[in-house]
């Protein structure tokens, strides 16, 4: 307004909203984490090619080695569906029991901060403020409570499936479709009904 610009941004592991106010004079670069907005559609353009030649020898950078992770998994922050587990699913053998879930969807596999810290799983699946920013269209929290930090995160997907034991976990709050009971008896069901859908 006026001669100011005026921003918003989480503080204190999104506990606080700090209100920043800036002049309008000068350069101000302000950063926003990665899948916050859905890009808009763009319209073909066209794009000059130059062509460029650097003497070699002239970089004193020298290419070692290129190494490339190769993966069949779904990545998190591209995934259209996201599966996640977390404390609740008890150990590595409660996420190697609902990970089929995922791979039955054609999600991503992803996790709240308390199983990768766990070991678990690895980091690279941790959904959430310290982790992957993700906005799928469906995003299921299995055994997961729902940590401010955890629902930063995922806040923006389309679509939440909750599975807690918990009544009162907060993920309810932010879930659109939820069932409170345990997730050992209600995965095996959603996998039969996913591959009922996909006969």
């Amino acid at each position: 307004s006026g001669d100011e610009i005026t921003a918003y941004r989480p503080c204190m592991s999104t506990k606080v909203i700090q209100k920043c106010k800036f002049s309008k004079d000068g350069l101000r670069v302000i950063s926003i984490r990665s899948g916050f907005f859905t890009a808009d559609e763009t319209s073909p353009a066209t794009a000059k090619t130059v062509s460029l030649s650097i003497p070699e020898g002239h970089s004193k950078l020298k290419v070692k080695e290129v190494q490339v992770e190769v993966s069949d998994e779904v990545e998190l922050n591209e995934a259209r569906i996201v599966v996640s587990a977390g404390r609740g699913v008890g150990g590595t053998e409660g996420c190697d029991f609902v990970k089929p879930l995922a791979t039955d969807l054609g999600a991503a596999f992803g996790a709240s901060r308390a199983v990768c810290d766990a070991g678990w799983l690895p980091h690279k699946h941790q959904v959430g403020q310290t982790g992957t920013m993700v906005t799928p269209d469906f995003y299921f929290a299995l055994g997961i409570s729902g940590a401010i930090q955890h629902l930063a995160g995922m806040s923006g997907s389309k679509v939440i499936i909750a599975i807690n034991k918990d009544p009162d976990a907060p993920i309810f709050k932010v879930a659109d479709y939820g069932i409170v009971g345990d997730l050992f008896k209600a995965v095996p069901v959603l996998r039969e009904e996913v591959q009922k859908l996909k006969a």
